[in-house]
């Protein structure tokens, strides 16, 4: 029989550890001299705040297996409702509100929410798209409720003030619907299970070794909501989540630098910018003892750059995963800049690391037909690049009512496991470690074979005046045409010299030496999320209009 999980019991372990422990930390407001001011609560609040919640939120109708959008603005109510709502055994939906608004919608639609819990401009879209939000029958608003009805938070902490007998929810039960931000394909609802939360959570403090003294500033909400099952205090950073690459670097040092924060996750964005500002200003951050930056490739001058700011044994962890798996692999700074870096240079792909803990990982023959049943002959050799796919406890089994991406992405083994396939390639070296080339629809076939993004972006990218590049192809595959696209930093002129030197580039290399098109491009469309990813799908799509421009002028 499967054993009681569910996720909040890790809460109530650091209230018990650690009572009066902050948990939570939130730049309130500013003096009038600038300087932050902090709201914050601890453990033992939380853990009380959270089952006065639980129980409002059942007597309201928000019960176990209630599907409930959750909109609420990264703080302490944000902490206090998911857990309560963990407890309950109602299941958040989160949606990334960085996609933008009609995209946001459609993830709404497709998980068929039961409840509303949201802040007041959350329930202003509720009320203005009617249509997307007709199969909710409760509404609760977190902050001042306008001319709306349903609950607002104070309704709910009227109920009761005892504690929640918190619902005996089993491993495979269903915890939280988180959907992908959909930037390399349609956004899909993943299903967590509190087996799933409970196995992500071990995996993070043991592959990470996080010690019961330490203080986080998680740069993106959802990695927030690890902190207080690790006993972590969650120091909330002052910036737009949804804008990483705009973030104000003095805010972020601050923040660090006020609370002697010892863990921090930034997107390669973030890490970007915090960096360049405090490698310029030489400054120093000595509390912090890891930093992680994950959500897309992390160049090694980014690291590096960052690296400036830390002690010598501090490192930068590189963690790869998905939504529907994270962390399943990793490396770190030391081993990235003192050796994988100049193979990445070389075009040999960008090294992901080793597998974590207890997860398997193999690498599959690369196609797009979907894969009944895991066998040993899907494999590829040695030092062939394939499909990299995972198998752990972490390890999301299913999509919500979406059978057709479970088709294509899950394979089931003769144990009755689940393998996810990543959609991305890789190949594995000699020491066990992953190389990551690109995501697999974004590979560029030739008549003359097959190129791989990140191993060809490389030989650009090491040009002083490339920003970044994007391989992509027009045409069908098969017999598609390899253009390399450039984003030049900020300043590059002679542009006709600048190609010619990209051209050249390209020829000296095995890897490139075929692509005969390099166009420029000012500012590459990317992820909202993470202001990294390149949306080279669009890049494709303009490649193709200049290229098919160019050759009617000629």
């Amino acid at each position: 029989m499967t054993n009681n999980v569910n996720i909040s019991h890790w809460l109530k372990k650091s209230c018990t550890r650690h009572p009066y422990k902050r948990a939570v930390v939130y730049p309130s407001s500013r003096d009038r001299y600038g300087r932050v001011l902090y709201s914050q609560i601890t453990f033992a609040q939380l853990d009380a705040e959270s089952d006065f919640l639980a129980h409002g939120l059942k007597e309201a109708g928000i019960k176990r297996g209630v599907r409930t959008i959750l909109m609420v603005m990264p703080g302490i109510e944000f902490f206090c409702l998911t857990f309560a709502m963990f407890k309950v055994g109602a299941i958040p939906v989160v949606v990334d509100p960085g996609m933008g608004i009609n995209r946001m919608l459609s993830c709404f639609r497709q998980s068929s929410p039961e409840a509303f819990i949201g802040i007041e401009k959350a329930h202003l879209l509720r009320v203005l798209r009617p249509a997307t939000f007709k199969s909710i029958h409760t509404h609760v608003t977190v902050g001042k409720r306008w001319f709306w009805g349903g609950y607002t938070l104070e309704d709910l902490r009227k109920v009761t003030i005892e504690p929640f007998p918190v619902a005996d929810t089993v491993e495979n039960e269903t915890a939280a619907i988180l959907f992908t931000t959909g930037s390399t394909g349609p956004a899909k609802g993943v299903v967590y299970t509190h087996g799933n939360f409970d196995a992500q959570i071990r995996q993070i403090q043991s592959h990470f070794g996080i010690e019961e003294d330490e203080i986080d500033l998680p740069t993106f909400p959802l990695f927030a909501l690890f902190d207080p099952a690790l006993g972590m205090t969650a120091v909330i950073p002052d910036m737009d989540p949804t804008k990483p690459a705009f973030v104000n670097p003095e805010r972020i040092i601050e923040a660090i630098e006020n609370h002697g924060v010892t863990n921090m996750f930034a997107s390669p964005a973030l890490l970007n910018r915090v960096g360049a500002y405090g490698k310029e200003l030489e400054l120093r951050l000595p509390s912090l003892r890891r930093v992680v930056s994950a959500g897309a490739p992390v160049s090694p001058a980014n690291i590096e750059q960052f690296s400036t700011m830390l002690n010598p044994d501090t490192e930068v962890h590189t963690p790869y995963g998905a939504t529907e798996a994270v962390p399943v692999l990793s490396i770190a700074s030391k081993e990235i800049l003192g050796e994988t870096r100049k193979l990445s240079e070389q075009g040999f792909g960008m090294c992901i690391g080793r597998p974590i803990c207890d997860t398997s990982v193999e690498l599959i023959k690369v196609n797009e037909e979907h894969i009944g049943k895991w066998s040993r002959d899907l494999l590829v050799a040695d030092k062939d690049v394939g499909e990299i796919t995972v198998k752990a406890p972490l390890v999301t089994k299913n999509y919500f009512q979406n059978p057709k991406a479970e088709l294509f992405s899950k394979i089931l083994d003769d144990e009755g496991g689940v393998w996810h396939r990543m959609g991305d390639l890789g190949w594995r070296d000699t020491r066990g470690r992953i190389w990551f080339c690109g995501r697999k629809s974004h590979r560029v076939i030739t008549a003359q074979g097959t190129l791989f993004t990140i191993p060809c972006e490389a030989i650009f990218n090491n040009h002083d005046q490339v920003f970044r590049s994007a391989l992509v192809g027009i045409g069908k595959p098969g017999n598609q045409i390899p253009v390399i696209c450039i984003e030049p930093l900020p300043g590059v002129r002679h542009q006709k010299d600048f190609i010619a030197e990209m051209h050249e580039l390209a020829a000296s290399h095995p890897l490139t030496q075929d692509i005969e098109h390099i166009l420029i491009h000012k500012s590459f469309p990317v992820d909202i999320r993470h202001n990294s990813k390149i949306f080279r799908e669009i890049l494709a799509e303009w490649a193709a209009k200049k290229l098919k421009n160019h050759i009617t002028e000629s």
